[in-house]
């Protein structure tokens, strides 16, 4: 967790305001870009975005996240090279939907302050052998209580691996193990929860999300609403990679402000991000769906194509960087700063040629 989100997310709050204001609510005369006053009507595409991206992505990871806490209670019973391995592994899979999920970290994620309790970094080495050190009993409940840079995914990567390098097994003591299995377990509640906010089982976030705009949807009055919080989740996560997760160690060359620094498994994180950017565009995660793509081509199809081209490009240009990450940042300059430039130019798009998009737009 960066503090520049919280400034992201003020600023793309603050230009979503401006558009409404200059253009005017759903049905109160907004002007199509293309002169077609027909309203669009996208209640599809947000109960799509709801349940078929948003939820099945959450669900992905606490299935991930479960298959990961079972991972880690082997290795704890039967400390071999081989479960070391597989709770590696485990924990770079369950990397995938997480990373993916930050296109759209609104809803419970945020109020319920499960993004930093989860995902908290860069992690301090100083602060996680402090815990290591005490005589305290490492409990579920004691690590919930913990700050959040204490536990989540970084301090169980901090656990698993070394730099890179694989890990022995038996220089695990049981002291990290014991912190190992509770900071896990401490995940696999933050991703449950998760799950449940937004399950129709549970307190059902994404009917908020699919029904905006019918009456009495206190959270999105207007379709109008729904979709431009969908635009502002894109537009903070490639903000935050261009300009945090890529940038800022690559401008500082300091290795310890790179995420996912123990695993190497840095340029899949980043990868992932944009991969959560399209999957929200195309309105797919596991099943393909109506999804914003639809309303852009409708509207402007050079902009629908050429949008995709450039995600694809980021996520293609991401991937040229040699790995590892830590050591391109000073090794591979030229290839950091395409990917930079490659994501801010996603970030542009969505800005300056999307969003306003949507915000001129009518909507049912």
């Amino acid at each position: 967790m960066k503090l520049y989100k919280i400034w992201t997310i003020f600023c793309c709050l603050l230009l979503t305001s401006t558009f409404v204001i200059g253009c005017g609510e759903d049905g109160d005369g907004g002007v199509d870009v293309n002169g077609d006053s027909e309203a669009y009507n996208a209640g599809t595409m947000l109960d799509n975005f709801a349940n078929k991206v948003v939820l099945a992505t959450y669900s992905d990871l606490d299935d991930k996240a479960c298959e990961l806490l079972e991972a880690v209670k082997v290795l704890a019973a039967d400390t071999t090279q081989a479960n070391l391995e597989k709770a590696q592994q485990a924990w770079v899979a369950t990397r995938t939907p997480w990373e993916q999920s930050e296109a759209f970290l609104f809803g419970p994620v945020d109020t319920q302050g499960l993004d930093p309790a989860l995902d908290s970094w860069p992690v301090d080495h100083v602060n996680l052998q402090s815990v290591l050190d005490s005589n305290d009993d490492l409990t579920v409940e004691y690590v919930s209580g913990l700050e959040d840079t204490q536990k989540g995914f970084h301090t169980i990567e901090f656990l698993l691996f070394r730099d890179g390098d694989q890990r022995e097994a038996s220089d695990i003591t049981g002291r990290e193990l014991q912190y190992l299995v509770s900071s896990t377990e401490n995940l696999r509640i933050s991703t449950s929860q998760l799950k449940q906010a937004w399950s129709p089982a549970g307190e059902n976030f994404s009917s908020a999300v699919a029904t905006a705009g019918e009456e009495g949807n206190a959270i999105y009055p207007s379709q109008s609403a729904g979709v431009q919080e969908m635009v502002n989740g894109m537009i903070t996560i490639a903000d935050e990679v261009a300009n945090g997760k890529i940038s800022d160690p690559y401008n500082e060359e300091d290795t310890t402000l790179v995420e996912s620094q123990f695993s190497f498994n840095s340029i899949s994180d980043f990868q992932d991000n944009i991969r959560g950017i399209q999957n929200v565009y195309l309105g797919k995660f596991v099943n393909d769906g109506q999804g914003l793509n639809e309303f852009v081509n409708s509207k402007d199809s050079e902009l629908d194509s050429r949008f995709q081209s450039e995600v694809q490009k980021a996520i293609d240009t991401i991937g040229a960087i040699p790995d590892p990450f830590r050591d391109s940042i000073t090794d591979n300059r030229p290839a950091v700063q395409a990917a930079i430039d490659a994501v801010s130019k996603v970030q542009l798009t969505l800005e300056q040629d999307i969003l306003p998009l949507v915000t001129e737009s009518e909507f049912n």
